[in-house]
């Protein structure tokens, strides 16, 4: 697997690049086959990204977002809305079919990705644990979610992990998540999640351990990719608020 690093500062740039690598033409790569990444990194300021077929406005408070002048975008995977920005990490993987058929089955995906994602954060934080369906979870309350697409030749999973996050603000931006897992229990959003304390230097590398990375490869081999996807969807409100 490769490590993807980039210098990227715009919330749009960073969800164009996930899909870029997704989509990314085989014929195009050369000695980089099978075409596996990890990206780890943080959106520079806070977001709010909604899923692919998220209705807006049953998950986000619009108004107090756009008040506050938060960002409101569309990602190219599924799930439900999250909040993300500095203290938040994200992490991005995508697999390769050819080498990992079984994946194409959700569920083997879950847990081929969450439980090297969960072993990167008990190198720190022996506790914690994962519930539901694929939350990784500290002292019974959420600190990580996820989503995923499959293409015919690949999966992109991607997901969040809270280490010194504005929990207010995540709690002003969502509205009642529309679908909860059990463990939930009706908790409302100030008392389901929470940060957990982690050193995210840290954490960074464990997950390049945890996924096998052997390489790195510089993002600006994808900015044509990346400035197209842009001008066909992330600069686009269009696209953003397709479904409200």
């Amino acid at each position: 697997m490769f490590q993807m690093l980039d210098d990227l500062t715009d919330p749009a740039d960073h969800l164009a690049l996930d899909e870029a690598i997704l989509m990314r033409d085989s014929a195009d790569l050369g000695s980089f086959q099978p075409w596996e990444i990890l990206r780890v990194w943080e959106f520079m300021q806070p977001v709010v990204v909604a899923g692919r077929s998220s209705r807006i406005r049953e998950e986000i408070d619009v108004d107090y977002c756009q008040a506050m002048m938060i960002p409101i975008l569309r990602r190219c995977t599924g799930g439900a809305s999250v909040v993300a920005g500095p203290g938040c990490l994200m992490y991005s993987v995508v697999l390769d079919h050819a080498v990992h058929e079984g994946l194409r089955k959700i569920d083997a995906a879950h847990q081929y990705v969450m439980s090297r994602v969960l072993a990167a954060v008990q190198q720190q934080l022996p506790s914690a644990t994962l519930q539901g369906i694929c939350d990784l979870t500290w002292q019974n309350r959420k600190c990580s979610g996820n989503s995923l697409r499959v293409t015919r030749d690949r999966i992109l999973y991607h997901g969040t992990v809270l280490y010194d996050f504005d929990l207010a603000m995540l709690s002003r931006c969502l509205l009642t998540a529309p679908r909860q897992p059990d463990y939930r229990e009706g908790r409302d959003h100030a008392t389901f999640v929470t940060n957990v304390p982690v050193n995210s230097t840290k954490l960074a590398a464990h997950l390049v351990d945890k996924f096998e990375v052997r390489e790195r490869v510089d993002a600006k081999d994808l900015q044509s990719q990346v400035l197209k996807l842009r001008e066909q969807r992330y600069e686009s409100q269009k696209w953003h608020f397709r479904l409200e």
